[in-house]
């Protein structure tokens, strides 16, 4: 059962946004899909709570019970996984890296974000795993602050991910009501980057993309 661990040591990274809106990409797909929380602040859970009955479904875990949550979940037939990690937090990311098959590292193309980088490699490294920074938050136009950024995660023995979330107001717009931005504007830019986010990552873990359904219930 393919596992997606998205790690950041930096708060504010994107990291729920980005599993919310990964694994409803999947629902959408037709796969069963479930978000493993694993911070303390349960921001995902709460997702869902204001989410309803919509799928995905997100089932909360700490991190000393991450093997045990994912494999009651593979019993019950769950054919994805995307696990949400709080920042500051050693050992939850590491648990999470062990158990995935496709580690996704988001990142603001900043001074503070990109230094926080440097603990994540390290972890990767001690875990003997592989990382993909996906550029979160990239302001229009900032071509050179990209290319400088994506240097600096290569320079750390980080693979970059092809696909990159910008600045987009339907992110946080979406988030606030329980929605992703496919759901309240599904025209945006904000759409299509998750769209090909889901089709990228789908590839990497040996999945078939899917057709996507009108209603992720």
């Amino acid at each position: 059962m393919p596992t997606v661990a998205i790690v950041s040591q930096k708060g504010g990274s994107g990291k729920t946004t980005l599993a919310c809106h990964l694994a409803t990409a999947g629902a959408y797909a037709g796969k069963k899909t479930v978000v493993v929380d694993t911070d303390p602040q349960a921001t995902a859970a709460a997702w869902a709570d204001w989410r309803g009955d919509y799928l995905p479904e997100v089932v909360t875990s700490p991190p000393a019970r991450l093997g045990k949550t994912i494999e009651k979940l593979s019993k019950q037939g769950v054919e994805l996984i995307v696990i949400d990690t709080p920042p500051h937090a050693d050992a939850a990311a590491r648990e999470a890296m062990k158990a995935a098959d496709l580690i996704l590292i988001p990142s603001r193309p900043r001074a503070f974000d990109l230094h926080a980088l440097e603990a994540t490699a390290e972890m990767l490294e001690f875990v003997g795993k592989s990382g993909h920074v996906l550029m979160n938050g990239v302001p229009a136009r900032a071509t050179k602050m990209l290319t400088d950024a994506q240097d600096k995660a290569k320079e750390l023995g980080l693979a970059i991910c092809p696909v990159l979330f910008g600045e987009r107001a339907a992110f946080h717009k979406s988030s606030g009501g329980g929605e992703v931005a496919s759901e309240g504007e599904p025209d945006s830019k904000a759409a299509e980057e998750v769209d090909a986010l889901w089709k990228w990552t789908a590839k990497q873990v040996g999945m078939t993309p899917g057709k996507k359904r009108k209603t992720a219930k």
